[in-house]
């Protein structure tokens, strides 16, 4: 089975603008954004048996990620 990529611009492409500028002008969305990505990539060695752990560490690390995308979504909307 592939692996989804879920990088932010790839889950939320109609926020580009708002996300690049987010990143420039406020330090909070940029520490979300950079956790975010370092989550995936966990996530993607996860899923891909690159970095085996036990289900219930991908599930929360998964958990961990939403988390962060609906907080910077909430930031994009308000942006």
């Amino acid at each position: 089975m592939p692996i989804e990529h879920h990088d932010l611009l790839n889950e939320l492409p109609e926020y580009k603008d708002q996300i690049h500028a987010l990143k420039v002008s406020n330090a909070h969305f940029r520490k979300l954004f950079d956790e975010y990505h370092e989550l995936t990539k966990d996530v993607e060695n996860m899923e891909s048996e690159q970095k085996p752990v036990a289900t219930e560490v991908e599930e929360a690390a998964k958990v961990r990620r939403l988390k962060l995308k609906d907080e910077m979504f909430a930031m994009l909307k308000e942006a």
